[in-house]
C-alpha cells in the first residue's frame, strides 16, 4: 500500500511540507483546504475541505501557518495519524520532536532539545543544545535560538531573529523578523528590534505573521 500523507492547508508552506513529505518517502500527497476556489497546491490536488480528513485514510500534517489555527486543526485529528516530517537536510541530534512537528531543509536542533506538538522549525534555522520549545512555536527561516532557551506554546520567532542564550520566553509572543531578544520575555505580545522591546497597543504597527 502506498504511503499517503493528507497536508491541511494549501498554501506556499504547504508546498514545502509536501516536498519534505516526498523526500521522506510519502508517495501519494494530498491537500485539504477550505478555500473552495483552490483545487490544487503546487503538484498536488485539493481533494476537499479540513472537516474531510476524517472521511480520509492516511497520515496528517497541518501546514497553516496561524498557531491558534494550527492547533486547533491539530487537536481534531487522533494523535496517532500525526506524522513527524524531518527534511533529509536537515540535522537532528539526540533531540526530541513532537507529533505534527515539520524540520525543514537545513535546519538544526542540537542535542537535548525538547520540541513540541504542531512545531515548525523552518528553513535554515537551528536550535542549539539543552532549548525546551512549547506546542505548536514557530522558528522561522533563518531564525536563531541559542543554547538552553525555554519558548511557551505559540510563540512565533520571526524570519531573522536571533534569541541569546539562557532565557525564557513565554507563551503567545511573536517575535519580529531580525530581532533580537537578549533577556527574558514574560510578558506576552508582539517585540521588535535590537534589543528586542514589546510594542504598546497605542502604537501603529504593519507587523503580521507570515
Amino acid at each position: 500500500m502506498k504511503r499517503k500523507l493528507i497536508i491541511i492547508g494549501a498554501s506556499g508552506h504547504g508546498k514545502v511540507v509536501a516536498d519534505c513529505a516526498r523526500k521522506n518517502g510519502y508517495e501519494e500527497i494530498v491537500f485539504l483546504d477550505d478555500n473552495e476556489l483552490l483545487k490544487n497546491c503546487g503538484r498536488y490536488p485539493v481533494v476537499g475541505k479540513s472537516r474531510m480528513v476524517k472521511e480520509l485514510c492516511g497520515d496528517v500534517v497541518i501546514a497553516v501557518g496561524n498557531a491558534r489555527l494550527r492547533q486547533k486543526l491539530q487537536r481534531s485529528v487522533d494523535t496517532e495519524r500525526l506524522a513527524i516530517l524531518i527534511h533529509p537536510d536537515a540535522v537532528v541530534s539526540e533531540a526530541e520532536i513532537g507529533e505534527g512537528s515539520v524540520v525543514m531543509a537545513g535546519a538544526v536542533i542540537n542535542p537535548g532539545s525538547r520540541i513540541g506538538r504542531g512545531c515548525i522549525i523552518n528553513t535554515s534555522s537551528s536550535v542549539d543544545h539543552d532549548c525546551f520549545l512549547g506546542d505548536f512555536v514557530h522558528v522561522s527561516v533563518g531564525a536563531h535560538v541559542a543554547g538552553n532557551v525555554d519558548i511557551g506554546d505559540r510563540t512565533w520567532i520571526g524570519a531573522g531573529a536571533v534569541v541569546s542564550n539562557n532565557l525564557r520566553i513565554c507563551s503567545d509572543c511573536m517575535i519580529g523578523a531580525g530581532a533580537v531578544v537578549v533577556k527574558n520575555l514574560n510578558v506576552s505580545g508582539t517585540y521588535v528590534g535590537v534589543p528586542a522591546r514589546r510594542k504598546s497597543e497605542n502604537e501603529n504597527s504593519n507587523f503580521s505573521q507570515q
